[in-house]
């Protein structure tokens, strides 16, 4: 029971700190669209509406496209609930928490504004990556956690047995 509501505690701390990061770039900041507010020299904050997915795939693809993404994402975040409730590694159920509270951060974002507020830019350089919030950087270091968790498991039989981490 320990393991399911540290999972679930870090997927609302994840889903707060994604919104009020949000609510201040909106709100306190008042970053509008094309105005770039320079944190560090490899970091910057720009506003960007992602009406897409990842990398802005599906981006402007008409209206019903938010619906329906933010329907997938709901589903979506009904199965990983449900991973969280069943697994028996706390790494596991941590990683599924930040997965799931980016998530819905991400589906609020939707239905709220139609789209998904992402703000953070990192660059070296002329070279920029993509730009994204803080729910994108959960769900990335979830996902990250559970593929080298999933490499170890896969190495050590002896780590594999449920009670022995």
């Amino acid at each position: 029971m320990k393991r399911r509501l540290a999972g679930l505690a870090l997927a609302l701390a994840v889903l707060l700190a994604d919104q009020l990061s949000k609510y201040w770039v909106l709100h306190g900041a008042h970053l509008t669209d094309g105005h770039i507010l320079i944190i560090l020299p490899v970091l910057d904050f720009v506003l960007l509406w992602n009406h897409g997915i990842t990398f802005g795939i599906l981006n402007g693809n008409g209206g019903i496209t938010w619906v329906i993404l933010a329907a997938a994402a709901i589903a979506v975040v009904a199965g990983l609930t449900a991973w969280l409730w069943t697994t028996k590694y706390l790494t596991t159920t941590l990683a599924i928490g930040a997965i799931t509270g980016g998530a819905i951060g991400n589906i609020a974002d939707r239905l709220h504004y139609g789209a998904v507020v992402d703000f953070i830019q990192a660059h070296l350089g002329a070279y920029s990556f993509y730009v994204f919030n803080l729910g994108d950087s959960a769900i990335v270091c979830g996902v990250a956690v559970l593929m080298v968790e999933n490499l170890v498991r896969q190495q050590s039989p002896v780590a594999a047995k449920p009670g022995r981490r």
